[in-house]
Order: structure tokens, then sequence, then C-alpha cells
């Protein structure tokens, strides 16, 4: 592999700018035995939250025209497990090892962020679209003053490097995007799931035992495209573009808009090794069009 490829993200190199969405491929192990996962540029981890979560009840996945939607409900072992279990594992492997963690309070966001601090890693991607138990459930990043204030307690005492990853759910996601700059993110990735609905018509009831859950695919690509060119073109920090990524030619597209890396996650459920597909795809075309490096067209559009 060439250095046609090679990105600088908030100062962490990336061997290439793809990396693998939170949620979608565990903690790696899994995804090792279809693929040497070191090919990656980075690997997001699944979900963290300070304590052990089970997720959500019934049906958790449920496939819909050019996309899946999920209720999972951030299963996931809790902070301090995957520290004794996992971290040392990730850090060893030769690519950018990004940690995501959500909370649903702020005292979860404070206690989770000071058991990392006391570990290496290489980008803490804080999931901000959990539900805030106390402000009756609505997620930390919907408005612009209640993200600035977790991000701006988080960045106080978090000596990670920090990207935030944003909703598209979100009342105004460059007013949202524009916060977490100011308040000392190095970094931002976007978009989450969008909110959306399925319903059984033969129980004559909502598929999720939650009513709503997260749509994620091809389908959602178009928009998250739009909130990423709007956002990488507002901010000075740089930008991860995800949502709906399943070719090169989608990669390509979201570093013309303004990414500096994109992360691919539905499509790691149509072909765990898809990733690869993508890396060499936009190699070629970087080669075919005499392209010495990737930053050449990046933010062009």
């Amino acid at each position: 592999m060439s250095k046609r490829l090679e990105t600088v993200f908030a100062g962490v190199a990336f061997k290439n700018p793809v990396a693998l969405a939170s949620g979608t491929c565990g903690f790696g192990r899994e995804f090792n035995e279809y693929f040497d996962i070191q090919k990656l540029g980075g690997l997001c981890s699944k979900g963290l939250t300070l304590h052990p979560c089970l997720g959500n009840d019934g049906i958790r996945v449920w496939e819909t025209a050019s996309g899946v939607m999920n209720s999972v409900g951030m299963e996931n072992p809790g902070i301090q497990h995957f520290i004794d279990c996992d971290l040392e594992r990730m850090n060893a492997l030769d690519l950018v090892n990004i940690v995501n963690m959500g909370g649903h309070s702020e005292e979860d966001y404070l206690e989770g962020v000071e058991l990392l601090n006391q570990h290496p890693l290489d980008l803490l991607e804080l999931n901000i679209s959990c539900p805030n138990t106390k402000a009756g459930c609505m997620s930390f990043g919907l408005k612009a003053e209640v993200a600035r204030d977790i991000v701006k307690k988080v960045r106080a005492i978090c000596k990670h490097k920090l990207v935030v990853k944003l909703s598209p759910n979100a009342e105004d996601v460059v007013a949202l995007a524009r916060v977490c700059e100011e308040e000392g993110a190095d970094g931002v990735s976007l978009t989450n799931t969008f909110q959306a609905m399925a319903i059984d018509l033969n129980r004559r009831k909502p598929v999720f035992e939650n009513v709503y859950a997260g749509l994620s695919g091809p389908a959602i690509k178009p928009i998250s495209l739009r909130m990423v060119h709007q956002v990488a073109h507002a901010l000075s920090i740089p930008v991860m573009g995800v949502g709906g990524i399943t070719t090169w030619q989608d990669a390509i597209e979201f570093i013309m808009a303004g990414a500096w890396v994109v992360q691919i996650g539905a499509a790691n459920f149509m072909d765990p090794a898809i990733a690869l597909d993508v890396i060499d795809g936009m190699e070629r075309y970087l080669e075919d069009n005499h392209i010495e490096n990737i930053s050449e067209i990046r933010g062009i559009v």
C-alpha cells in the first residue's frame, strides 16, 4: 500500500482513512477471523458505558428498504471489563484504536473518562446521543447548550484526544458541532443513526419495544453526506464521516465533502470484509487520477 491514503486526524496518524464504526464490529476479535483487521486505518469499539448494560428487550434488528434498523440499547460489558479484557489487545494492533463511550448521566460520563484516563488509547469518541435519565431521557446531543455542558466537563478532565459523535436528530447539527469545537473537542464524527419506526402488521404493533429505533445503511447516505458537508465547512477541527458508506465511491464522496476519515457501519453486516474493498477502491481512484495524497481532494466540493 502506498502513502496515498495516509491521513493525520487531530494529530493521530492513520495508514488509511477507513475505520469500522462503533456497534458494528464488537472489539475487533470476531472480524479478525474474516480478514486481517490491521489493514484498516482504525477500529471503533462497541459503545461502552460505566456499568455493564444488558441492552433492550425484544427485537433488536430489523431489515428495511436500503437499510437496517436497530434497537440494541448500548449492550456492553462495561468500561472496567473492557480495560481488563480488550484494551491491551486493541492497543497492540497496527491501527488507530478509537474507544467509543456513552452514558446516561453526567456522572456516568465523568467517571468513565476518569477510568479511561488511566490507560493509553488513540482517540476517545464521546457518544452524546445517549438518553439523559435525569432530563426525561432526552438525548445529550439534541440541544446545543445541553451538549456544551457535557462536552465542557468531559474536556476539562479528559487526557485523550476527544472526538464527539453527533446525532442527526439534533435541532441544528451545525450549531451542535460548533459548540463541541468551542469547548475543546479535537474532532467530531457524524452521523449517528436516524430515529425511525417499523410496524408489525400481523401483531398490529411497533416492531421494537421502545417503538422507535435507529436507521442506518445506504438509505441514510445522502442525508449524512449533506450533514458532513455542512459541518466540515463550518469547523476548523477535523470530521469523521459516517452514514451509509458501502462502496469506495461513497467513501470518496465523503472525503470530497470534507471528511478526514470515514467509518463503515451497517455495510459490515452485508460483508464483514467490505472495508478492504473500500480501501482498495480508494487507492485505485487516487492512482488512476494521479493524486499523490487523499488530502488533495478533501473538502473540494
